[in-house]
């Protein structure tokens, strides 16, 4: 029986009048009911709007998802062009192959790698976004099994393919999912190649496939995992240093993909007294035994047991993975013997900094040609760090580790040295174009017997440094605002800070604001000068204090507010470590205080 177009956009009217749709959702509810490119959903969404199911329309339909720092992520759903689903997943995979089939480099092949995680249905989108890749002329590589995001990157550049496809939601809950798609080289995809796929995407009328059964038996899909495995492993390994190894380590793989590549990387790099946690050993997308089922080595609170099984073990480093193995985060004793806390991304990144700087310093093998990355909401104590080496440090990126990946191509991979960024993602080598949750833990691991073997641990290392380069505290307070009223919030609070910078925050003086997508400084008094920077949606308030700053821009991924505050020391004016700390602290407290008036206000 067809379905009554008529009525069912009566009742999308009335919801609207009455406010229980927005307006945009209702445009795209219209196409989906009406375009024949979206037939196969149009009894779903009917079914939907039949039983009132308002709230889930409006957050399946309100925006059409984007392409953001990290791909195309959101919630699974199985209807929406703001959710993830078959046709948001194939039109992504259509649109990327179309577009690179018409800016194939001349005598490239057409080749895809593709990889995934253990989220739910990760498998799944997978094999769809392979047999949509064959059926338009592609060669696909196949990682049968978990892999980490970082293997996709480097099974791009090991297989010379044109492009890739991983299929993970990072660190989110268990009911998202994504797909990161990257270029040639193995980098995640940049302008004007982002903007182009998308456009492709958004004009897709048809998606071709090719069942995924028949291109395996035809050797269109290619399983690859048993070539590609031992050569990313041994490309890690060859950013190993020589050092001690005795330290009892406990690894959590956080119930994804990391422990194929963790534990044997650490093993073969001589640490035999490594174990794997139990509780989140097993590959499981809903992630049980998390706090929230949010796999995130970000936060704490993952430590929490852990931690306390380190203390039954008398394990002496904690190093956990999110469910893609591309970030990695840690706990460590303040002292021998101490209690633990873990390290934040800022702080992870400037040990690993002077960590491989140290040693490469000591090999001979460092010159002022050799560089740094880092992204601008990323610490300057790993600037100053790397001055104190004489190397120089390229810190203007904008937020996503693609911005690292394409600064090692421009710069040359010959001079790379180390890319970081606050969200814990980190890389030495070349081998990838994307964070590498492996190499940092290896290394990480390195640094910690290292400094074991000079009786300290990596919470002092950490305060040596601040004593030599000045004390940094650093801290992200993201402010949540879902749906469609959260976004006008959010473009209400942006465009307020551009056009009326606060002048003052925290009880500091605000000098000027960085516009990043007018490419403006703005000082408080109104008075503009150009911006020499790379357009990005975000805002820099620098405080007349040297070191003292925020960056605030909307996630490109999820709806939120990201305020990346800085608060520094010099070193010369340090007198108490803790009481600077805790001021630094302070002061950010104030400061976050303010930003949640402001938007309070709005």
């Amino acid at each position: 029986m067809p379905l009554d177009i008529a009525a069912l956009e009566t009742s999308v009217k009335q919801a609207v009048g009455q406010k229980q749709l927005t307006q945009p959702a209702a445009d795209n509810i219209h196409i989906w009911l009406t375009d024949p490119r979206y037939a196969q959903y149009a009894e779903q969404v009917a079914a939907h709007i039949a039983s009132g199911q308002w709230k889930a329309l409006d957050d399946a339909f309100w925006t059409i998802i984007p392409f953001g720092t990290g791909g195309r992520r959101g919630k699974m759903y199985p209807i929406g062009c703001n959710a993830i689903n078959d046709r948001t997943i194939g039109e992504s995979a259509q649109g990327l192959a179309t577009y690179v089939k018409k800016n194939l480099p001349a005598g490239a092949t057409l080749a895809c790698a593709i990889g995934y995680d253990t989220r739910h249905r990760s498998r799944e989108f997978a094999e769809l976004c392979s047999e949509i890749m064959v059926a338009n002329g592609f060669q696909v590589y196949f990682l049968d099994g978990y892999r980490s995001t970082p293997e996709v990157s480097y099974t791009v550049r090991y297989k010379n393919c044109v492009c890739g496809i991983m299929v993970t939601a990072s660190h989110n809950p268990p009911s998202d999912n994504a797909v990161k798609a990257y270029w040639a080289g193995g980098v995640q995809v940049l302008p004007p190649h982002d903007k182009g796929v998308i456009d492709e995407v958004m004009a897709c009328a048809s998606i071709a496939r090719v069942p995924f059964a028949q291109a395996l038996a035809e050797g269109k899909v290619v399983y690859c995992q048993q070539e590609v495995d031992p050569a990313y492993i041994q490309a890690v390994l060859t950013q190993s240093f020589a050092g001690p190894r005795d330290l009892k380590i406990i690894y959590s793989p956080l119930h994804g993909v990391g422990a194929a590549t963790v534990m044997p990387i650490l093993e073969k790099d001589g640490f035999a007294n490594v174990e794997l946690y139990g509780p989140h050993a097993e590959p499981n997308g809903d992630f049980p035994n998390v706090p929230g089922h949010v796999s995130n080595p970000e936060n704490p609170q993952v430590f929490d047991a852990m931690i306390e099984r380190a203390k039954q073990t008398g394990a002496e480093l904690i190093l956990a993975t999110d469910p893609d193995a591309d970030r990695v985060g840690c706990a460590a004793p303040t002292k021998t013997g101490g209690p633990w806390k873990t390290l934040t991304g800022n702080q992870i990144g400037v040990l690993l900094a002077d960590y491989v700087l140290e040693r490469r310093k000591a090999a001979g093998s460092l010159s002022p040609q050799h560089y740094v990355a880092k992204t601008i909401v990323t610490t300057e104590m790993i600037r100053r760090i790397a001055e104190s080496y004489g190397v120089r440090t390229i810190g203007d990126l904008h937020v996503g580790f693609k911005w690292i990946g394409r600064t090692i191509d421009a710069e040359g991979p010959g001079g790379f040295v180390l890319g970081t960024e606050e969200s814990h993602g980190y890389l030495t080598g070349t081998h990838a174009r994307d964070k590498d949750a492996a190499v940092a833990a290896m290394l990480l691991a390195e640094l910690a017997a290292r400094v074991k073997s000079e009786g300290k641990t990596l919470h002092q290392k950490l305060e040596s440094l601040f004593w030599q380069h000045g004390c940094h505290v650093e801290r992200l307070y993201n402010q949540s605002l879902p749906g469609s009223e959260g976004m006008a919030t959010m473009r209400k609070l942006m465009e307020k800070l551009r056009t009326a910078p606060p002048a003052e925050l925290g009880g500091l003086r605000v000098r000027q604001a960085r516009d990043y997508l007018n490419l403006t400084i703005k000082s408080p008094d109104g008075q503009s000068k150009p911006l020499a920077e790379e357009k990005g949606d975000m805002i820099v308030l620098d405080f007349a204090d040297e070191g003292n700053f925020v960056a605030v821009r909307p996630s490109g991924t999820e709806p939120k507010v990201k305020y990346y505050m800085f608060a520094y020391e010099p070193a010369e004016q340090l007198h108490n470590l803790d009481d600077a700390r805790a001021e630094l602290e302070a002061r950010l407290t104030r400061i976050e205080t303010d930003f949640q008036a402001l938007a309070a206000s709005l």
